[in-house]
């Protein structure tokens, strides 16, 4: 009997198998999937994880907006939130805004979250083993030495003096060319040139021209350009998706490989050109030079190996070259939306040409002093705060190599990718109190005085043992070119131009600033 019962079961149950349609199957899952959403929709704080896509549908819902999307997430869930990618991609892992996670990241338990293999694979054609695609050992002992390169008084009076060149000498006519003729242009496209310039200048002793009269294309810039954004892209797809397009050399991958040889080709050249001058580098001041002639020191003799050289300065310039331009960039449209702020700065710079020690005459032509910049403590302010709002690296990501639990309590496994929103901190007023949205420069001024903020709640220079060891560096050139521009020139964001940021790695505006120049009426600019 019981034998018969199953053969009658296992009959109705394949006759019930028989009638079931496609539509009822498709319909059973659809309804699975839709509970899944509502489910995930009600218990989650932070974004919809779908099914089998995970975090993926809604970043591309709200790719047009993505920066403000991510910062009203962040703000639900509290400043941070768990996240997933597609099903059998692998990724996974935490997106924070909060500074005690970021402390402990950047600092407390440092070790636990290098750049990771997913960033360095992507990055490794490009920019090899250099300083900004190493970690552990190979990335200290790279620190040290560009520490001690970077901070030697020879060194920065060579970077000073290069900075003061490039502005009074080539980007002041140029701005004038422009100004007489009274046409629109991209400023954001002529900062790019100019920071490209003095950072090869700085790097490598080679001033590439991209700041000539007739904004010429000049093949190591169009290359370098071209390289770093197609490397970005590898970021956006699978590794199933670009390693075989890599491999067989297709696509986008094709256009990086000619792209990253430029590169490579023109920076090899580069350092074969300054060992075959060896004997005559104590006259060099550029990077280059002081790494080739730190090589045979006190008779040592010695090389370092491999691309050694190249993949340094590669990243040396890389580093330099589009972080300040975007930040001048937004820095201008931001006193063109607040007048109030560049009246101030106005001030400031007025007050200080009064200083004879504070300024000096190049050819009849108003020249800042180291002096007189550092005595620049508004513009700073101004600068610092136009960084926070809109950080020249909105996002950065680090990977865990063994599990952990953050100060917030959130726990993160060995392997997951951890996002930090340095974009969204500036707009959560658990961080930056009520008035976070607003662009105010005395919130870093006290009793006449800059006071920089914790820097794990404005990493906007890395934070810990990674701080930017170029920060200086910046902030000088920063306040030397916006200084030099507004003392001469009223800058006017066109009419109607639509200015958002660029989803990418650097916050580039998606189609530039474009501006006219109103020169201003003062004596011996």
């Amino acid at each position: 009997m019981r034998a018969m019962a199953e053969m009658v079961s296992f009959s109705v149950s394949k006759w019930v198998i028989s009638r079931l349609t496609f539509w009822d199957v498709s319909i059973a899952l659809l309804g699975l999937f839709i509970f899944s959403c509502l489910h995930e929709s009600l218990t989650r704080k932070g974004p919809m994880m779908w099914p089998v896509f995970g975090i993926i549908p809604s970043i591309v819902f709200h790719l047009s907006d993505a920066y403000n999307w991510g910062t009203r997430v962040l703000i639900k869930a509290g400043g941070t939130f768990h996240y997933r990618g597609m099903w059998m991609g692998g990724a996974y892992g935490i997106v924070t805004t909060d500074p005690s996670n970021i402390e402990y990241m950047l600092k407390t338990n440092f070790q636990n979250f290098p750049k990771g293999n997913h960033y360095r694979e992507r990055f490794r054609d490009l920019l090899g083993d250099g300083i900004f695609n190493a970690d552990n050992e190979s990335w200290m002992e790279k620190r040290q030495l560009a520490k001690h390169e970077m901070h030697s008084s020879r060194f920065m009076e060579h970077s000073f003096k290069t900075m003061q060149d490039l502005v009074h000498k080539k980007l002041l006519i140029l701005l004038q060319k422009l100004s007489i003729s009274g046409q629109c242009f991209d400023l954001q496209e002529v900062l790019l040139r100019l920071t490209f310039d003095n950072i090869c200048t700085v790097a490598l002793g080679v001033n590439p021209g991209c700041l000539a009269l007739d904004l010429p294309d000049v093949p190591f810039a169009k290359a370098f350009e071209e390289a770093t954004e197609l490397t970005l892209l590898r970021f956006l797809m699978p590794p199933f998706v670009w390693k075989p397009l890599k491999f067989f050399g297709l696509g986008n991958e094709r256009r990086l490989k000619e792209a990253i040889k430029v590169v490579h080709d023109f920076a090899d050249k580069k350092v074969r050109d300054r060992r075959n001058i060896l004997g005559n580098l104590s006259n060099q001041s550029d990077f280059l030079s002081r790494l080739i002639e730190s090589e045979n020191k006190q008779g040592q003799n010695r090389h370092f190996p491999g691309n050694f050289l190249r993949d340094f300065c590669v990243s040396f310039i890389l580093a330099g070259r589009d972080t300040t331009s975007v930040a001048l960039a937004w820095f201008f449209w931001l006193i063109h939306k607040n007048p109030q702020v560049e009246n101030k700065i106005l001030a400031e710079i007025y007050e200080i040409l009064c200083h004879p020690q504070c300024r000096t005459q190049d050819d009849h032509i108003t020249v800042f002093t180291e002096d007189g910049l550092k005595k620049m403590v508004y513009l700073q302010a101004a600068l610092s705060e136009s960084l926070r709002l809109y950080p020249s690296v909105p996002i950065e990501m680090k990977q865990v190599l063994e599990d952990d639990v953050l100060p917030d309590g959130t726990r993160v496994k060995k392997g997951a990718r951890v996002f930090n929103f340095l974009f969204s901190m500036a707009r959560m007023e658990s961080i930056w109190g009520k008035d976070c949205l607003e662009f105010k420069p005395e919130r870093w001024i006290k009793d006449g005085k800059f006071v920089s903020a914790n820097q794990f709640k404005y990493p906007v220079f890395n934070a810990g043992p990674r701080l930017c060891l170029g920060k200086n560096f910046s902030y000088t050139q920063m306040k030397m070119v916006a200084a030099s521009v507004l003392l001469r020139y009223s800058v006017k964001v066109v009419e109607g131009h639509s200015v958002v940021p660029k989803l990418t790695t650097t916050l580039y505006m998606k189609s530039g600033l474009v501006v006219t120049l109103k020169p201003r009426l003062v004596n011996n600019a």
